[in-house]
């Protein structure tokens, strides 16, 4: 193949990718904006849980563990219901996801050392946010106990030392967890879009067979297809990874020559797919349904950027295998998140490098073929 050849077919890809601003917003634009959308709106995280209170025993004891809950960021309190309130109405009409019920004595039966039952009802509408409620109101009662017990001057001495240590993410913020997905869904869609979307327009104008007359090798044509692309997607790399650790504080850890590596792995996968989907379709309107299709939902749904594969059906979980996304965003989280090298993830890269290697291979033999 001829190095000149190949950076003239660039060159015109690159001055064409400059006079349509639809496809450089697509390709710069686009990643920040979903960056943006997705890591702000996208959270696990629950927060400022509507608790409505009903205290019958109107005690400092009751008073305090009412504040115990809401002198934080988990729970707000919305309502303080008085005797014979209609709780489930409450929670009917989702004024409340969560009711706190303090019976009457229960100030007199902490005080005597006895002890003292609580109700919490919870909406379990939503599974994962009642699951979540129970969980910091079982962490805020205990902590409450604790207190009681060491204001009281009593020593427990319990037979297991438990001390919780977090690595890696201390402060339990599931956007960390998000992002370096959110960058393998972006790269995916917007990769694969470009390579689909420029090789597609060639057909419709024409140019493509203009370009088939000439000496051009279809090696020489893809990879000037390619090479602008690639740049073009790696210099959006580095803008979502500066914007995420602006915005969300997502820092860096590992090696950015790894870093690299790996981007520059899945990206080749990416583009090449871009050029598979261009071979089987004629129009820019279904290419851009199937680069969507084929690229988008298995970033998002099978590759364990948001749904836990393990927790996935038995079928579904085989064909994640496929799925390129599924190991570049267990590479990305351990590079980003916990400062380790490729070295740590070889069957990961090994695939990334295989379904690059088969994907391009069929897109060259796709578009070498003279009718497509």
């Amino acid at each position: 193949m001829s190095p000149r050849k190949i950076r003239a077919v660039a060159w015109k890809e690159l001055i064409q990718a400059a006079r349509d601003p639809l496809s450089l917003a697509m390709l710069l634009g686009v990643p920040t904006m979903m960056l943006l959308l997705y890591g702000y709106a996208l959270s696990f995280d629950v927060r400022h849980i509507r608790l409505a209170v009903q205290d019958l025993d109107k005690s400092p004891q009751s008073r305090e563990l009412v504040a115990s809950f809401v002198n934080n960021e988990y729970f707000t309190q919305v309502a303080d219901l008085p005797a014979g309130a209609d709780l489930e109405h409450l929670t009917e009409r989702r004024e409340a996801k969560a009711i706190l019920v303090i019976p009457e004595g229960t100030g007199d039966r902490l005080t005597a050392g006895r002890n003292a039952p609580i109700q919490l009802v919870v909406d379990g509408a939503d599974a994962n946010t009642a699951s979540a409620v129970m969980g910091y109101a079982a962490a805020i009662v205990a902590a409450a106990n604790a207190a009681r017990v060491a204001a009281g001057g009593r020593l427990e001495v319990a037979p297991i030392a438990f001390e919780p240590r977090v690595w890696y993410n201390p402060e339990l913020d599931s956007t960390h967890f998000l992002v370096p997905g959110l960058i393998g869904f972006i790269l995916m869609l917007t990769g694969v879009l470009s390579t689909a979307l420029s090789v597609v327009r060639e057909k419709e104008r024409g140019t493509l067979e203009q370009l088939r007359v000439t000496s051009l090798k279809p090696g020489e044509l893809i990879l000037g297809k390619i090479l602008p692309y690639l740049g073009i997607s790696l210099a959006a790399t580095a803008t979502i990874l500066a914007a995420a650790r602006v915005l969300f504080g997502v820092v860096v850890r590992g090696p950015y020559l790894d870093l690299f590596a790996v981007t520059l792995l899945y990206l080749i996968g990416a583009l090449a797919f871009g050029l598979l989907v261009s071979s089987l379709v004629d129009n820019q309107a279904i290419a851009f349904q199937v680069g969507t299709l084929g690229s988008m939902l298995p970033a998002i749904f099978l590759s364990g950027f948001i749904f836990p594969i393990r927790s996935m059906p038995a079928a579904l979980q085989v064909i994640t295998y496929i799925v390129p996304a599924r190991y570049f965003n267990v590479v990305l989280r351990g590079v980003i998140l916990k400062g380790a090298g490729l070295s740590v993830y070889p069957k990961d890269v090994l695939f990334l490098a295989i379904y690059a290697t088969v994907v391009m291979t069929l897109a060259w033999v796709r578009l070498s073929r003279k009718e497509v």
